[in-house]
């Protein structure tokens, strides 16, 4: 039967050595392989992630990760620098969790990855806060309101950086670069300088946004547009004289109408414009004789409370061309122009011109050299006008004109009218077109020694760079294609200096570059605030003269805007080899923000883009669809989410989603996403305690000694691994966590792993067999850890430090290399694979009739049943199978035995999934074994061992011929 198995004790009892003496039967329970491992089943993320991250900068991880990917490829993600005020919200993580998969992917993926964080510390955002401060505007003279600044910038910064940590991102946090350090301030000085000298930059008065409340000029991308009311009117201008064709014989009692919803420009009104090829109709109404487009009719009745309109003649737009009008309330006579804006979409087809307030308005007044007529100052306050309005700002001022024109008679109709209206990004108040003296960059210049214009070599630029998504190609092109020149100026302090002196007697621009960047020196030395704190006599080189020989100079009150400010960031931070980055990333409004002036900087100095992709994400939105703010109630901070749930989980939520679009987040989602971490922790926590005796130097098989079915699954572990880093090379985060997290719950927990542990459990520690298993599990385990590393820092990091490690291998997971599907794969034969995979389609309809048989009380679990199998000829080659892998399928199926039958089984229910398959469940034969629970006919044929099975005994006699072994 079995043999007889000793062990010798060494003992001195009676003067006898080495005298053999039978051993007590071994104890059934401890013969078991449990799984056993400290990798804790909870996770206690937001207690156990800060001590992480303590270890991690305690121990330089960031410096450490870097030395390890010396003279590897370098791989730059440049980082769009967010405004150092308040706490960081959902976006803002979104964002740098983002960028950490790109920098950590890269870096795993064989790339000298650094990452440099930074923060935009000029500009409206930190004045804005720091007069809140203040209690105020002009509290302080300007040298100490930088100060201010500066303090309020680097303080939150501070924060920043604290918060970004928490997030499990690595980076140069201990050296950031700031937009208001001296370096990074000489940079953009000289940037400017650049332009000026190549003859982009001039100043001149053209319409610009305008914040009344914070008195500057803005920037488009420092415009948001939001619903605002305003009043809508349509008003009467009596022709007067002139026209082309027929159109002098219009008759003197007609009126053109225009509409409008800024009554406070009607008195700054120069034009009436006409669309040249429209046809234009004089009606007659209640009202008098009107003149407007024809297709405007029914408009002007429904919206005026016209009743009758008659027509009485036609013309084209272009016979308007030169006839004057009467201004409703100045003395003054209008013309009429033509004008290819002018749209049939609202209002009346003639559009009022007000060449100081709108961008088409002044273009077409510098085509018929009409006034350029802003008379406002800086808070909106009209400076000439009537007494009714003079004196009042621009909205205070629009029912006052409204009035004024019903009080002369040329109201046609007056209503509210809700609409989107441009507001100031920081103040969120409504903002003017208004024409001031600016500074501007033009985009339709060559500069010196260049054939194509600034925008020309733009747009060439924008076609070599890997847009993620695709469209971004497109909105890039429509931005810089039609966009205006660039107005540089703004009418601030916390910001960079325009570096331009004017002479004191004649007033004449210094134009000597060579002197003008001596001021750059001085920024290197002591930052812009030196243009605050030294004379022009001393920024500028000793003797430096006015053309007409005065020696005395003032200085350029302006400062510039703080997207040339940023956008000069890839000028500053990136050196050598790492201009121009690999990679840009950051939410869509950046298309006219930093992407938009970056572009513009580096072509405009250094003739070429300054990324080579660029990467955009969505907005964060709540559950709703809604955008989340602390007024609706609704927002989500990460910093709350890391207290709650984790970083991790955080993480996994980026990692989850498919951020190119708009992302949705709420309390549900987060509890969803929790189950899915618990499972994908689970799965490694079992592989854990499954390798708790397993030591890859001394335990591990080479792939030829693998059973089949581990190699199957190391194949497919390998398949896994090439997809997902391809995914992440492309940025597809979302694609790796949904199949990071299927193979662990489908393949693995569900299948793999329960397959497998009647093997891991009850095979002899050192059986060949199970270390084939250990082997598979321990490989498919170090794959997926590093997978998941660049998502889970925390957990990867925690996984690792229990995961038996080859030798050679780092102590931090982040430290290591994606694995390799070439070498993590076997290679088995393509029929072998083919084979596995329908045994595994044939497992999936067997657990479905045990399903049914456990409801039917045929069975109480799996080790009870008995599975009939046969397969006709609809599966074709599945019979052939089934009896080549008999042996195999009580293990697959997890049952006690497998009978494979060679005609039809009575009483057998046909396989839904898989056609030809029928299936019969019976009650195992024989008795039940107590240290596998599998059933067994040879349950009691071993006397040392009476209530194990055949397969028990076998590894009881394994494991006492080690333990004979290991005392000898």
């Amino acid at each position: 039967m079995f043999p007889a198995v000793y062990l010798y004790a060494r003992t001195a009892w009676k003067g006898l050595t080495n005298a053999p003496i039978m051993a007590e039967p071994l104890e059934l329970k401890k013969t078991l392989n449990l799984p056993k491992t400290d990798f804790p089943m909870k996770a206690g993320l937001p207690q156990n992630e800060p001590k992480q991250l303590e270890a991690w900068h305690g121990g330089n991880i960031y410096e450490r990760i870097l030395e390890t990917r010396k003279g590897k490829p370098l791989f730059v993600l440049h980082d769009g620098p967010p405004y150092p005020t308040g706490e960081i919200h959902l976006g803002t993580g979104l964002n740098k969790i983002l960028k950490d998969l790109v920098v950590k992917t890269k870096s795993m993926a064989g790339h000298y990855a650094p990452y440099v964080p930074g923060w935009d510390c000029h500009g409206l955002p930190i004045e804005t806060q720091v007069e809140k401060e203040l209690g105020g505007k002009g509290k302080v003279p300007p040298a100490d309101f930088r100060k201010l600044c500066r303090q309020f910038a680097l303080r939150y910064v501070e924060q920043h950086k604290k918060d970004f940590k928490r997030l499990g991102i690595f980076g140069r946090w201990n050296d950031p670069y700031l937009t208001m350090s001296h370096e990074y301030e000489a940079t953009i000085a000289s940037a400017f300088l650049d332009f000026m000298e190549k003859g982009y930059v001039y100043r001149g008065r053209k319409p610009v946004y305008w914040c009344l409340y914070d008195s500057t000029a803005l920037a488009e991308a420092e415009v948001e547009y939001e619903d605002h009311t305003s009043p809508s009117i349509w008003v009467k201008f009596e022709v007067v004289v002139g026209g082309r064709g027929q159109a002098p014989k219009i008759g003197a009692d007609v009126s053109a109408v225009i509409w409008t919803t800024t009554p406070w420009t009607i008195p700054h009104n120069r034009a009436l414009a006409f669309h040249p090829d429209f046809e234009y109709a004089v009606v007659e109404t209640e009202k008098g004789a009107l003149l407007l487009a024809a297709d405007r009719v029914a408009a002007l009745q429904a919206e005026c409370g016209i009743k009758e309109a008659k027509v009485r003649a036609t013309f084209k737009g272009r016979d308007f061309d030169g006839m004057k009008f009467q201004h409703p309330f100045l003395p003054i006579l209008v013309p009429g122009i033509l004008a290819d804006y002018v749209t049939l979409d609202q209002g009346s087809g003639i559009v009022h011109t007000a060449p100081g307030h709108g961008a088409d308005d002044f273009n077409s007044g510098q085509k018929y050299g009409l006034e350029i007529y802003a008379p406002l100052d800086d808070k909106g306050v009209y400076l000439e006008g009537l007494p009714e309005y003079k004196g009042k700002d621009v909205f205070t001022a629009n029912p006052i004109i409204v009035k004024l024109l019903a009080d002369r008679g040329a109201l046609l109709g007056n209503h509210e009218y809700k609409h989107s209206y441009p507001h100031c990004w920081r103040c969120h108040n409504p903002v003017i077109f208004r024409a001031t003296e600016q500074w501007f960059i033009k985009m339709d210049q060559a500069a010196s020694g260049h054939q194509k214009t600034l925008r020309q070599e733009a747009l060439e630029e924008i076609h070599q760079v890997k847009w993620f998504p695709a469209w971004g190609e497109d909105r890039m092109y429509e931005m810089i294609e039609k966009r205006p020149d660039w107005c540089v100026s703004r009418q601030r302090f916390w910001g960079v200096p325009i570096i331009v002196f004017y002479c004191v007697d004649c007033g004449k621009r210094l134009e000597d570059f060579k002197a003008l960047r001596n001021v750059v020196k001085w920024f290197e030395k002591e930052g812009a605030d030196a243009w605050y704190q030294h004379t022009p006599e001393e920024l500028l080189p000793t003797g430096t003269t006015c053309s007409c020989g005065a020696p005395k100079w003032r200085k350029e009150n302006d400062i510039l805007d703080v997207w040339f400010d940023s956008g000069s960031s890839n000028l500053s931070v990136l050196k050598g080899a790492e201009w121009p980055a690999d990679v840009y990333l950051e939410g869509p409004d950046q298309y006219r923000g930093w992407f938009h002036s970056s572009l513009l900087v580096a072509t405009g100095v250094r003739d070429g883009s300054p990324y080579r992709g660029v990467v955009t994400h969505g907005w964060t939105l709540d559950e709703q669809g809604r955008p989340m703010s602390k007024s609706l109630g609704n927002a989500l901070y990460p910093i709350e989410i890391c207290e709650k749930w984790g970083a991790d989980l955080l993480r996994l939520w980026v990692g989850s989603v498919e951020y190119q679009a708009d992302v949705k987040m709420s309390e549900r989602v987060m509890t969803q996403l929790s189950e899915a971490y618990r499972k994908i922790r689970n799965t490694f926590r079992f592989a854990l305690g499954n390798l708790g005796d397993f030591d890859p130097s001394r335990d591990a098989l080479p792939n030829s000694q693998l059973e089949e079915f581990d190699a199957w699954m190391l194949d497919r572990t390998a398949e896994l691994v090439k997809k997902c880093r391809e995914w992440y090379a492309n940025y597809e985060f979302h694609r790796v966590y949904h199949a990071i997290h299927d193979y662990c719950v489908v393949d693995l927990s569900a299948f793999y792993f329960d397959v497998l542990k009647d093997r891991l459990y009850t095979k002899a520690p050192g059986n060949k067999s199970r270390r084939s298993a250990q082997t598979a599990v321990w490989k498919i385990g170090s794959a997926l850890v590093k997978l998941a590393a660049p998502i889970l820092v925390f957990t990867s990091e925690e996984i690792w430090k229990y995961l038996p490690k080859a030798q050679g291998e780092p102590e931090s997971v982040h430290m290591t290399l994606f694995p390799e599907a070439e070498a993590l794969a076997c290679g088995i034969a393509k029929e072998a694979a083919e084979k596995w995979q329908r045994l595994a389609q044939v497992r999936s309809a067997v657990l479905v009739a045990l399903e049914q048989a456990r409801a039917a009380k045929i069975i109480g679990g799996g080790l009870e049943a008995k599975v009939h199998l046969h397969a006709g000829s609809e599966a074709a080659g599945l019979q052939r199978l089934l009896e080549e892998k008999q042996s195999l399928l009580p293990a697959l199926f997890i049952v006690s035995q497998v009978e494979i039958h060679r005609s039809v089984i009575a009483a057998s229910v046909p396989a839904e999934s898989l056609p030809g398959l029928t299936i019969k469940i019976d009650r195992a034969d024989g008795a039940k074994c107590e240290r596998c629970w599998n059933y067994s006919t040879h349950v009691g044929e071993n006397a040392r061992y009476p209530k194990v099975c055949e397969r028990c005994s076998e590894a009881l006699a394994e494991i006492e011929s080690a333990q004979v072994g290991a005392a000898s």
